[in-house]
């Protein structure tokens, strides 16, 4: 069970998503049709997991996650990202962090998900203006 807020997308935006996923396996995707499954993703792993730690700690590529953000215009979240990179290189267990890392992690992630809830308005736009979908 996740301690975090659970973001809802469309359910065109999910079944858009859930076709790419498949669609990826029979050609190679466009990089807005890639932005979209990168930010699906990782917002359900941040949700579902332990946060911006569980992002970084994670095998993705997150530079190419990062410009997912950036390109449909969250550059709120990306400051986040940009913010929290040093859990990269941290514990991967967070009881493990210092009072002031665990202090500095929570602001971090308090505004990312302040800034969330934005985020399905802009993917919309996103797949309107680029996706003609």
């Amino acid at each position: 069970m996740s301690i975090f807020n659970h973001t809802e997308f469309s359910d065109e935006i999910e079944i858009l998503v859930d076709n790419l996923e498949q669609e990826s396996n029979e050609r190679q995707l466009s990089r807005e049709e890639r932005a979209l499954i990168d930010i699906l993703d990782t917002v359900k792993l941040i949700e579902d997991g332990e946060g911006l730690n569980e992002f970084w700690l994670s095998s993705l590529d997150h530079s190419r996650i990062i410009n997912s953000f950036e390109l449909v215009g969250a550059s709120t979240l990306v400051d986040t990202f940009n913010s929290s990179q040093w859990c990269q290189s941290a514990s991967s267990d967070r009881s493990q962090y210092s009072a002031t890392e665990s202090d500095y992690l929570s602001g971090i992630e308090e505004e990312y998900f302040e800034a969330l809830p934005d985020l399905p308005d802009m993917v919309e736009a996103f797949i309107e203006d680029e996706l003609d979908a």
